[in-house]
């Protein structure tokens, strides 16, 4: 099975399966100096993991991280970075009705035709908890970007039909994390709050969307064509489970606007440089980053495991049949997903850093061949 693996230089491989024993990631092209350790990894997993809140599944997992290699005195060495995650509240006895009769609109039936076989608990290969590896390693490079004076941050702008209005960076950094839905405004929050649990008790789910920014990113990144910033983007944003749209700047509300009022014009800045007036490219032109703040949405649809009756086949017996999804299943998915579109735009634009020359991808001291570093010991030739 291919299509594991994420990234050119700051390299993203992921293993597991939900009810397997574990899941697990390997870093590869972290540069060795980054101090780093459990803890950093583990606050980010903590905002993904199962059973925060009412309305998140009841699934009682820890998600406590360990890292097994590229770790020496508290700091990269450069080598690759592996970390575990165990399995603790599997229940694979509820899936067993559905190995032969499919749940609408899962990957039961696509990945039977394909391999001829799956690991069908919990979904196995095809469930979202297999984004908690995407988080482990998104923490690793959210800590170098911000080394760099880059910052990413998303919050959830629309559930069902009720959106919130614009909010500021700012206001994503101080308000996001204040309420269950991780909606940066509060009163749409817990309008947004109702409207979940109001799914939630007819044993229904609802969908929705994560507006994201990201503030700090130089100019001059991207390869056009096939490696423009928003293609690359788009790959990341596209593989988050449940998306079903991406876009960036105007989106799709450039398909009414006319040429004049959506061409950014240009002027100087304030060093005598020029930049774009509005913005309204999303810190995207060309394929290349403008330097101005990148922006954009992605939509996630409704969880597809609910409670609710629905129609399958078994093509093992012949049989259509009702069936019905029990177990514990979020009703909702963009204030989990916030985490998880967060980890994977820091792994995409940590990637162009390094590959644009940005950060030196042997080492953050940006110094070949010296070695008296406050993570190495004195160098041979000294002593």
């Amino acid at each position: 099975m291919n299509g594991n693996r994420f990234g050119r230089l700051f390299q993203v491989t992921t293993y597991g399966e939900s009810h397997g024993q574990g899941m697990g990631v390997v870093v590869s092209g972290c540069p060795a100096g980054l101090e780093l350790d459990e803890e950093t990894i583990q606050r980010e997993l903590d905002r993904r993991k199962p059973g925060q809140s009412m309305i998140t599944t009841s699934r009682g997992e820890p998600d406590e991280v360990t890292i097994n290699s590229g770790i020496q005195d508290g700091y990269t060495t450069g080598t690759p970075i592996g970390m575990t995650i165990q399995n603790k509240d599997a229940e694979s006895g509820k899936y067993e009705p559905f190995v032969t009769a499919p749940r609408p609109s899962h990957g039961d039936f696509t990945y039977s035709a394909k391999f001829g076989t799956r690991n069908w608990g919990g979904g196995g290969r095809s469930s979202a908890r297999e984004t908690v590896n995407w988080v482990a390693a998104g923490a690793i490079a959210k800590e170098i970007l911000e080394h760099e004076g880059v910052q990413v941050k998303a919050h959830v702008n629309q559930i069902g039909d009720i959106e919130a209005p614009d909010v500021s960076f700012e206001e994503m950094l101080e308000h996001t994390e204040d309420n269950d839905v991780r909606c940066a405004h509060p009163e749409t929050a817990a309008e947004m709050q109702e409207l979940i649990e109001d799914y939630q008790e007819r044993g229904d789910s609802i969908g929705g969307s994560i507006y994201f920014e990201i503030q700090g990113v130089p100019r001059g990144l991207g390869a056009p064509r096939f490696d423009s910033v928003e293609a690359r983007l788009g790959q990341a944003m596209m593989s988050v489970p449940a998306s079903t749209a991406f876009e960036f700047g105007r989106g799709r509300d450039a398909r009414t606007i006319p040429g004049k009022e959506h061409n950014d014009d240009w002027e100087f800045g304030e060093e005598g440089e020029p930049v774009p007036v509005e913005n309204d490219h999303g810190g995207l032109q060309g394929g290349i980053t403008t330097g101005e703040p990148i922006y954009g949405e992605v939509t996630l649809h409704a969880p597809t495991s609910i409670p609710k009756k629905q129609q399958t086949v078994d093509w093992e017996t012949g049989e259509e049949k009702e069936i019905q999804v029990v177990g514990r299943h979020d009703p909702v998915l963009p204030p989990r997903g916030v985490p998880v579109v967060e980890a994977m735009l820091n792994v995409t634009i940590l990637d162009f850093m390094l590959l644009g020359g940005r950060i030196n991808p042997d080492r953050l001291d940006d110094q070949p061949g010296e070695y008296d570093t406050d993570y190495h010991p004195s160098s041979p030739r000294n002593k």
